[in-house]
């Protein structure tokens, strides 16, 4: 259990350094652990919208990050494949937030979340479901691959080449 929680952490922290999203809007990790993240936020003046109220783009925004942390913390590149969420009540400037992500099942490369979001008071403003895709490939392994040479690559590692036909073969599938 201790190796699938460090593998979390470092995934996690690999994400984070490069989500400009989360760091750019004030995101913090406050838990994370396999298959799931806890996230907060706090709202700005510059998330309300015309009513007064936090923005439902951003209270997506946070429980869609929440999902993302949980159901990448395994070790696989992994995006959502569909999401849905319900605003139970609303949040305003000042607000901070907390979004809890948990695993609810894997299925081959699938699974299923749920996030909650909750005011600092507990009270629920939103409640998310997302299902994932993981990709063959990990999340850890690659980020400093050119500084590595070859013998002293992680077995999860590729080659550059390697990514670069397997992209290359992605994108041609889509078209």
């Amino acid at each position: 259990m201790r190796a699938a929680a460090e593998v979390a952490r470092r995934c996690a922290e690999a994400m984070y350094g490069r989500d400009r999203v989360a760091l750019d809007l004030g995101m913090e990790i406050a838990e994370i652990a396999p298959g799931r993240a806890r996230i907060r936020m706090r709202i700005t003046g510059t998330m309300v919208n015309g009513h007064g109220l936090a923005h439902g783009g951003y209270l997506f925004l946070l429980a869609d990050s929440a999902f993302a942390y949980a159901c990448n913390s395994h070790d696989r590149v992994t995006v959502a494949a569909a999401a849905e969420v319900i605003f139970v009540a609303p949040a305003y400037e000042g607000d901070v937030l907390e979004a809890l992500a948990t695993e609810r099942t894997r299925f081959g490369r699938g699974g299923v979340y749920d996030v909650t979001v909750r005011r600092a008071d507990g009270a629920v403003i939103a409640e998310f479901r997302g299902t994932s895709r993981s990709r063959d490939e990990p999340v850890l392994g690659n980020e400093d691959l050119e500084d590595r040479p070859p013998g002293e690559r992680a077995p999860t590692d590729r080659a550059p080449a390697d990514q670069a036909r397997r992209d290359q073969a992605r994108r041609a599938r889509r078209d």
